[in-house]
């Protein structure tokens, strides 16, 4: 590319002009203002955060002072902020943030985030950083907005996708990285493709099921740091849920990710409490749950794994739920005899009169005499337990990811002045924080330990006061066995590589 400079002549005209007029060469006290100006704007050390003068709101923690310039002064703005659940992650991307902006490092950024936390990240970057961020909304061109908060979903999808790569960001901020999972997701092969001087990727459980998700994530920051796929699985003799050499690589993860354990910082954390509770099927529950093992070898419809395990965990749950799915399933029978099978299974958990879970559960609520959230995995569930708790007394409020942002607000609010219990499942947990309540049952266990952290999360954080208790409900000799058993596995992975993890678990001998 050739430059062409010209040389300027306006000079001389002003030159001239003052020469003939005799008119005045400078004003000292203009300059003064000037030079004072100037001086204000500059920043006269390259070390340590400058943005903390300019946020009088907000009064960061040391560790996450600490978090924001270690990401900037060693990690050269491309770093996993991995801080446990509650302590900030939010605050330390948005230190980072305005210390690039007030260096001039940074004119344009894209946050990601999942749509429930959008509005959560706008508030938070306006009111405590006085950053200029704006939702993204379709009326808009997303060229017009210069620092732009987008749901995940939004940003993948034509026509934003294409619109999104021809702009210049100078910083992507992903909260929740752990959705984006591994390369073959259509959100990591997004992200994976944009232009990235400055990358952080926000997440409590950087390994959610296996330690491959953390090779990508480190992948997507610094390509080739861990090698490429085939050369870390020989190195480190990983598999899913296994691995050597695992100081090595942590050493090598360390370089690219901050973590803060609630121990680590200067805070007085209340303690966390976890009773695992043994339950069992009565009589008639457990004929119908080894009637529906044996689905497997009535019809191919049940043949796939994923279908019977899928079935299982609903009938470990909840009546509702299991009759939905195999209402569904029902359709695609074909022989006489598979469908008189699957009939006669339907009516017989159908005539069920007793849910042991539930019974227990109730139980559990009436013990603490306190709010409590329940999380389920089955919107079925979620409305069979409200009906349940509602028949012992006990006043509840829903809370799930088909609501929009008003509705999870009023529910919060119910839930905060006038129910005992919120109903939860995965999706609307998601972003909320409770810390006014202080008891958890996990009516459902997921095959992914982090889930549970990230419900724990919810409300043990900041601000809480209360030793927290978690009750997590499984059936015995059940798939919630080998549930429990997995959890543990993954675990033992996830601590090996990333550190630490507060207790979510016990060893099933447990009850209260």
């Amino acid at each position: 590319m050739i430059m062409i400079i010209e040389r300027s002549s306006e000079w001389q005209e002003d030159f001239l002009n003052r020469l003939d007029k005799d008119e005045q060469w400078n004003s000292w006290t203009l300059y003064k203002r000037n030079y004072e100006i100037i001086k204000s704007n500059l920043i006269t050390e390259f070390s340590g955060l400058q943005c903390v003068k300019y946020l009088p709101k907000l009064t960061p923690l040391l560790h996450q002072l600490e978090a924001a310039t270690t990401v900037i002064e060693s990690m050269n703005g491309k770093a996993i902020l991995a801080d446990e659940v509650g302590l900030g992650k939010t605050i330390e991307a948005g230190l980072i943030l305005k210390e690039y902006l007030i260096r001039g490092l940074v004119k344009k950024a894209l946050i990601l985030a999942p749509a429930s936390l959008i509005n959560q990240w706008v508030e938070e970057l306006n009111l405590k950083f006085h950053i200029p961020a704006m939702a993204f909304k379709k009326k808009y061109p997303i060229e017009h907005y210069d620092i732009i908060v987008m749901s995940m979903d939004t940003a993948k999808k034509s026509p934003h996708r294409e619109v999104i790569y021809a702009q210049d960001y100078d910083i992507i901020i992903i909260d929740e990285a752990h959705k984006l999972k591994n390369h073959k997701t259509q959100i990591y092969q997004f992200v994976q493709s944009l232009k990235k001087k400055f990358c952080l990727l926000l997440t409590a459980t950087p390994i959610q099921n296996d330690v491959f998700e953390l090779f990508y994530l480190v992948s997507l920051l610094k390509p080739g740091h861990l090698g490429n796929y085939e050369t870390f699985q020989s190195a480190f003799s990983a598999s899913k849920h296994n691995l050597e050499h695992d100081e090595f690589l942590k050493e090598l993860v360390n370089q690219v990710m901050v973590r803060n354990r609630r121990e680590d910082t200067s805070i007085e954390w209340t303690n966390r409490r976890v009773h695992t509770i043994p339950i069992q099927f009565t009589k008639e529950e457990r004929e119908a749950y080894d009637l529906l093992v044996m689905l497997k070898d009535v019809s191919p419809v049940f043949s796939s794994s994923m279908s019977l395990i899928t079935l299982q965990k609903e009938m470990c749950s909840s009546k509702e739920a299991t009759c939905l799915t195999l209402s569904k399933m029902l359709e695609s029978c074909v022989q006489q005899e598979e469908i008189d099978y699957v009939q006669a299974l339907l009516e017989k958990i159908m005539s069920l009169e007793i849910n042991s879970k539930a019974e227990r559960t109730a139980e559990i609520i009436a013990q603490v005499n306190d709010k409590v959230i329940i999380f389920t995995e089955y919107r079925a569930t979620q409305i069979y337990i409200q009906w349940y708790l509602h028949t012992k007394g006990i006043t509840s409020v829903l809370f799930n990811g088909k609501y929009n942002k008003s509705k999870r607000d009023y529910m919060k609010h119910l839930f905060k002045e006038q129910a005992q219990v919120l109903i939860a499942t995965e999706a609307g947990g998601e972003g909320i924080n409770l810390q006014f309540c202080h008891h958890v049952i996990n009516y459902d266990l997921p095959w992914n330990p982090m889930k549970l952290e990230q419900r724990i999360g919810r409300v043990h954080r900041l601000g809480q006061e209360e030793d927290v208790h978690i009750y997590n409900l499984a059936i015995e000799n059940t798939i919630e066995d080998d549930i429990l058993a997995l959890l543990h596995t993954k675990i033992d992975v996830f601590e090996k590589v990333v550190g630490d993890l507060d207790a979510i678990l016990t060893n099933l001998k447990k009850s209260i």
